[in-house]
């Protein structure tokens, strides 16, 4: 069937192709002596070779064929189109250039010449030329709407779009209003800033058609999108006379009502949109979305809360409805349940990595980190070359003191983090704290380096970076110098005050060091950490009395030091 099919198709296109050879023939022996009968035979056998081979696709075998065949006919309209089409199929446009302006120059009045003609003027981006072939088609073809249509693109390609705007005016005359043709319109009116003209081009074609809803849709969004609110409000209006139920009118109305205030009317809207039972979960889950980049106030939130409510209650099985609901209970500030939406939103839906970076965070505001590791190694499955699951499963090992894991999962972040990206930084300051804590301190500085580089002015890794070299002894200049800009950045930072007294208590600055702790303790006296370095530097000066008064004191608002006791008990400092 198909084979018969196929040889249908090629004798027919031999037919047609060979006519048209003939009609050349003809035309031609007005101007040339006529061929002989045995030429023509000749010429058509080739000719018909080369159409065998271009209905099997095979268009370099075509070319010979033609080719011989033009050698005999040497001005034959119906050959030059041929191989015009031929190296159209073969992607040598120049060359089919040439053919189709030889086609058209024998034979201006074919249309099918002047339309591959023209064709390949625009694949050329040579508009001009095209939209001239275009209007010798016109002239020729006025009636046929579709020539006004592709000059009209000719002209918008070559940013005449005055010219397009007559040529559509020219197509819609003889077509009538179209839809097509009118998107078209409004397209190159809005492109040179004639709103009006785009809208009253809207006008039309709602006129046009008034039962058609969609046309008085995009006529309100048209009016929506350029700030006419109040011109958009009767379109929508309109829609819900003759359909009560439409949910996207609705949508639209509550928009243009929350825009102007009126949160009772906006609210009102919502809900008969949500109301309409042919709405499915997804569509109603994505309104919601936009809905929720509307909210101010606590009554639209609550709407929108009891909306989502009963649309995860009709719908538990769309992950879409979960993942909103998850949103408005943070908003609502209940992160617990605002996690266990998420998750049941990536039970659902696997494939959203937003929803599971939301439950991570989620697991680590709620301090169950734990969950953090399961929930990340679970993102990692699915997402396996996202470098913030990485990240965050290596925070959580870091945290639950796992640094042998912490190490694998943060140098696999670091390996896929994008280049600059703000993540890099964070990865490695991480990288120094894990590998200071399995003692790889030249890794660990090489990690803190690394931050830096990323970002000079890293809080974090100023800090950690100053303190640890001090606790090492080693590198002292450049902890302090990175101290230093840490005090000055933040000057009431009891933190960063006490990490700079240290490390100038390691350079033996006992002095300087005592006024930055002075400062310290006076921002936070419950630090037993800063209030025992404090009498630390205080023995160092010499006023040993002070210095065990402050390790009491250091002693009551608790220290992690196991040498507190020891220092009071022997009134002197231990290291």
């Amino acid at each position: 069937m198909i084979f018969k099919l196929k040889n249908i198709s090629i004798l027919l296109a031999i037919f047609l192709v060979t006519s048209q050879l003939s009609f050349a023939q003809k035309r031609d022996s007005k101007k040339k002596e006529d061929y002989t009968s045995a030429q023509l035979q000749e010429a058509e056998a080739y000719f018909t070779e080369g159409m065998k081979h271009f209905m099997m696709e095979d268009y370099e075998k075509a070319v010979p064929s033609y080719q011989k065949a033009l050698e005999i006919t040497p001005d034959n309209a119906g050959i030059f189109y041929a191989l015009a089409n031929n190296y159209q199929k073969l992607k040598e446009e120049e060359k089919a250039l040439v053919f189709a302006e030889k086609a058209v120059q024998q034979d201006p009045e074919n249309a099918i010449y002047g339309e591959l003609l023209a064709d390949l003027y625009v694949r050329k981006r040579k508009y001009e030329q095209a939209a001239r072939v275009y209007q010798n088609l016109i002239s020729q073809n006025p009636t046929k709407a579709e020539y006004h249509v592709e000059q009209a693109a000719v002209y918008i390609f070559d940013n005449q779009y005055d010219d397009a705007l007559k040529a559509y005016d020219r197509a819609e005359r003889i077509m009538g209003v179209n839809e097509e043709i009118t998107r078209q319109k409004q397209m190159v009116l809005m492109k040179i800033g004639k709103v009006d003209d785009a809208v009253k081009e809207g006008e039309k074609l709602v006129l046009s058609d008034p039962e058609e809803i969609e046309f008085s849709i995009d006529q309100a969004e048209l009016l929506m999108s350029n700030k006419q609110n109040d011109k958009a409000i009767p379109y929508l209006e309109k829609i819900l006379k003759m359909n009560p139920e439409n949910a996207q009118a609705h949508v639209m109305l509550a928009q243009l009502y929350q825009e102007k205030g009126d949160i009772d009317k906006c609210n009102r809207e919502l809900e008969l949109a949500f109301a309409d039972n042919n709405l499915d979960a997804t569509t109603k889950a994505r309104i919601l979305m936009g809905y929720m980049g509307m909210i101010k106030d606590d009554k639209s939130r609550e709407t929108a809360f009891n909306l989502v409510k009963s649309l995860v209650k009709q719908n538990p099985n769309d992950p879409k409805s979960h993942a909103i609901y998850g949103d408005l209970l943070l908003q609502k500030g209940d992160e617990k349940g605002a996690r266990d939406e998420y998750v049941k939103a990536a039970r659902l839906d696997k494939s959203v990595n937003e929803v599971w970076g939301n439950i991570i965070n989620m697991d680590f505001r709620l301090r169950q980190v734990d969950s953090a590791i399961v929930h990340s190694e679970e993102a990692i499955e699915v997402f396996p070359n996202q470098s913030a699951f990485w990240y965050y499963n290596g925070s959580a090992y870091y945290q639950k003191r796992n640094h042998a894991k912490a190490v694998e999962s943060l140098e696999e972040a670091r390996r896929l983090a994008p280049e600059g990206s703000d993540l890099t930084q964070h990865i490695y300051a991480l990288l120094g704290d894990t590998y200071n804590s399995l003692n790889k301190h030249e890794k660990s500085d090489e990690s803190y380096e690394a931050a830096l580089k990323e970002d000079p002015n890293n809080d974090h890794v100023l800090n950690n970076y100053s303190y640890f070299l001090s606790l090492r002894k080693v590198k002292l200049e450049r902890a302090a110098q990175m101290a230093e800009a840490l005090v000055q950045k933040h000057p009431d930072n009891s933190t960063y005050l006490d990490t700079y007294a240290w490390v100038l208590y390691v350079m033996k600055d006992y002095k300087k060091a005592k006024l930055y702790l002075e400062r310290a303790v006076e921002l936070n006296k419950a630090s037993g950490v800063i209030v025992e370095h404090y009498g630390d530097v205080l023995y160092q000066l010499g006023e040993k009395d002070k210095a065990v008064e402050q390790w009491k004191k250091a002693k009551t608002v608790g220290t992690t030091s196991s040498l507190i006791d020891k220092k009071i008990a022997e009134m002197k400092l231990i290291e």
